[in-house]
């Protein structure tokens, strides 16, 4: 068994680095309707609402995969060459200030608009009664993973750690 983990490991690792944007898209996707299969039974929904799990896959592929490869790669560049506790701090400080917000207006809006198919006006009005509330919350919990993210994590592996996180999230 220990095998198969190991070439699964493997061959991931080769996929991530001969095609890192489409790897960490597909990766984001699954996790994140993994997240919501798991979310759903949770909350005693009887049969699985597939439409939505496929919808919140693909908003881990087409958007949060995506993202997470570009953001990490212009705090690398932004960063380059620059290490310690200081600059992870500056990273975690930036990340926390425009991805973090961003996203989290990004996802509301998704979910609002394409998941629950629900009118501009109705998901405009839930995002600003909620959004405060949401990033606030976020901000409690998010830096900590963006620091070991930076600190610990190679940047290959930045995406697929924060998409984990995320679905544990």
């Amino acid at each position: 068994m220990s095998e198969v983990v190991a070439m699964a490991g493997q061959a991931y690792m080769r996929q991530l680095l001969a095609h890192p944007l489409r790897t960490k898209a597909i990766t984001s996707g699954v996790l994140a309707g993994c997240s919501d299969a798991v979310a759903q039974k949770i909350s005693g929904v009887p049969k699985l609402q597939l439409r939505r799990l496929l919808l919140i896959a693909l908003y881990g592929f087409a958007y949060a995969g995506p993202f997470g490869h570009f953001l990490h790669k212009l705090m690398d560049r932004f960063f380059k060459g620059k290490k310690g506790k200081e600059t992870t701090a500056k990273k975690v400080l930036v990340e926390q200030l425009t991805a973090s917000p961003w996203n989290n207006m990004m996802f509301m809006m998704y979910y609002g608009l394409v998941v629950e198919g629900r009118p501009f006006g109705q998901v405009k009005s839930k995002v600003k009664k909620d959004y405060a509330s949401v990033q606030l919350t976020s901000w409690k919990f998010w830096p900590i993973v963006s620091w070991i993210n930076h600190e610990y994590m190679p940047l290959q592996l930045r995406v697929l750690f924060h998409s984990f996180v995320a679905s544990c999230w």
